[in-house]
């Protein structure tokens, strides 16, 4: 298979290419820096770059993107150019050239004010039933592009789907509290309990989506680990998280203790990945018991292609 990976020199999209080239298919890494998993330079807001880029290729993993911590950095005009006009270019273009199976790589941000109830409320049971509620242009530009997706299926009969990522990049949190009270591992490992993948099992379900995206022909699925947690756990969640943890891993308090790691007091979401498990075949490896397992061993708490891809940034 020929596969176009936009964003090769991203966390996501270096890990696409390492991995389909590792299994043995040729690969077109599209970015606008230098990267050693790069192989073509360009930017998606130049609709003759994507024609070029679609040339030839049987799928397109579109991982580029403007993220969240942009927002700080960038003009709206930007998050435009690039989420959407970018998007928007390459989904023709790779229409035109009758490319069999096109996954874009969304966010749970998407959902915005949604995810955040007030203090003291339960917290929130995040399925893909869940309506966005706009937060910032980062999450707005994200769903223009979505649906820029499920109109280049409906018109164009190009199976199209859509995976909305939770966090897996190992750079510090955004939020100032989050980073000086918490160890980064520490927070790492609390975070596959409600928002957070590994690398490497969103990787999986972005080649478990080309394999499925002809059958589906358009959806849309969390991609995030695996929870302990279920909807009446919700009420306790937003009140007293640690409780609601010990009852469903209860090995994490022996652990923790050792390690010298807290657990957040409550939670205010949790993103759940049935549907994608179900639709796409998706069999996710890493979640907060199964990462206990390995600290217990001695081991990472991230996969080996984690660790491979490491640190980036975004403002380089």
């Amino acid at each position: 298979m020929k596969v176009l990976v936009t964003g090769s020199a991203g966390h996501l999209g270096e890990a696409l290419v390492r991995t389909l080239r590792e299994r043995g298919d040729e690969v077109v890494a599209l970015d606008v820096l230098e990267s050693p998993f790069t192989t073509r330079r360009g930017s998606i807001v130049d609709p003759d770059v994507a024609r070029d880029a679609v040339r030839g290729v049987d799928a397109v993993l579109h991982a580029a993107t403007l993220h969240k911590p942009h927002v700080a950095t960038h003009p709206k005009r930007a998050f435009v150019d690039v989420n959407v006009t970018g998007t928007l270019n390459l989904l023709e273009a790779a229409a035109e050239a009758g490319v069999r199976a096109f996954v874009y790589t969304s966010t749970t941000s998407t959902y915005g004010r949604a995810l955040s109830p007030p203090a003291g409320r339960p917290a929130a049971w995040i399925t893909e039933d869940v309506r966005p509620v706009v937060r910032n242009v980062y999450g707005a530009t994200k769903v223009a592009a979505e649906d820029l997706c499920e109109l280049a299926h409906l018109e164009r009969g190009m199976p199209t789907l859509v995976l909305r990522t939770s966090r897996f990049f190992p750079e510090p949190d955004d939020a100032a509290e989050r980073r000086e009270a918490y160890d980064p591992a520490n927070l790492y490992v609390n975070e596959l309990l409600y928002r957070r993948a590994d690398l490497e099992d969103v990787v999986t379900a972005h080649l478990c989506a080309l394999e499925r995206a002809a059958t589906i022909g358009f959806g849309r699925y969390i991609v995030s680990a695996t929870t302990p947690f279920a909807r009446e756990d919700l009420d306790e969640l937003g009140r007293e998280a640690p409780a609601v943890v010990a009852r469903h891993v209860p090995e994490y308090r022996d652990l923790y203790a050792r390690l010298g790691w807290t657990m957040l007091p409550t939670l205010d979401r949790v993103y759940v990945n049935e549907r994608a498990r179900g639709d796409l075949g998706w069999t996710p490896r890493f979640d907060f018991r199964s990462t206990l397992a390995r600290l217990a061993a001695g081991e990472d708490h991230r996969s080996a292609l984690a660790r491979a891809v490491g640190s980036k940034g975004y403002h380089r």
